[in-house]
């Protein structure tokens, strides 16, 4: 078994199976529903094989939507302009909001800085706040596999970012005002990158992205568009993790997401 088939199967998508895509060559993809199991990815036990046939890949259920106004508190940090040296030290000297007093480190992002994918989750949580990288835990690890099944790895062609730089207390979802703060840290990350196309994992992070309330079930196979780039929709790895059910949608939202890059 390759290594794409068995980070697919860590996912939770199982069996694999053979099919072609676009070009004609022969590639790995899972069924297009998940196997009813409440275990994680690695414990989950093979099902029966079905007749081979495509993942169901969402179809887009209208154009490129524009994103609303932003709905977000004015932020009270100022990144423009800044380049990448002067951004990361920005970060990590941050105060500008309560966050910063418990943290142990900033977390700025990681990857390819003039990366194609830019993948957006809500805040670092422990493992992070020591190691300064995000998705460092098992939600990370999920996320490693997520991006290996569809041809993808860390920090190659690839920028991990959050919407909050710092480790919220306790793991809470970051609130709207300690997103806003952050929001001119990630709205340079993009301009420095300007990515081919950004997935925002979780709703708070598609929230700060579309500068409005977003329900996944409801954005997930719809294209946004944020300033000439799509946005893509989808869940939170740490979610997945708790509702393995739904890693067949999130394998859906990937194949889309890499189906509407938008051309250089």
């Amino acid at each position: 078994m390759n290594r794409r088939a068995s980070m697919l199967r860590e996912m939770g998508l199982a069996p694999v199976w053979r099919l072609r895509d676009a070009s004609g060559a022969t590639v790995d993809s899972p069924p297009a529903e998940a196997p009813a199991s409440a275990a994680v990815a690695a414990d989950v036990a093979p099902v029966a094989a079905a007749p081979a046939r495509e993942p169901a890949v969402l179809p887009a259920r209208s154009a490129v939507l524009p994103t609303a106004p932003p709905l977000l508190a004015p932020a009270s940090v100022a990144a423009e302009g800044m380049d990448w040296a002067a951004l990361e030290a920005a970060i990590g000297a941050c105060r500008a909001c309560p966050l910063h007093e418990r943290r142990t480190m900033a977390v700025p992002g990681v990857g390819d800085r003039a990366a194609d994918w830019l993948f957006v989750g809500e805040g670092p949580g422990a493992e992070e706040d020591l190691r300064g990288e995000p998705f460092v835990g098992q939600a990370g690890k999920l996320l490693d596999a997520m991006l290996a099944a569809i041809g993808l790895a860390r920090g190659q062609n690839v920028y991990i970012a959050n919407a909050v730089k710092c480790r919220p207390p306790g793991n809470r979802t970051p609130e709207v005002a300690e997103m806003a703060t952050c929001q001119p840290y990630l709205d340079r990350q993009i301009a420095l990158i300007q990515p081919r196309i950004i997935v925002a994992l979780g709703r708070p992070a598609a929230q700060t992205l579309l500068g409005g309330e977003v329900k996944i079930n409801a954005a997930r196979g719809r294209l946004f568009d944020r300033a000439g780039i799509p946005v893509v929709v989808t869940y939170h790895p740490a979610y997945l993790l708790r509702s393995p059910q739904d890693k067949a949608k999130a394998w859906e939202d990937l194949c889309f997401a890499r189906a509407a890059l938008a051309p250089r």
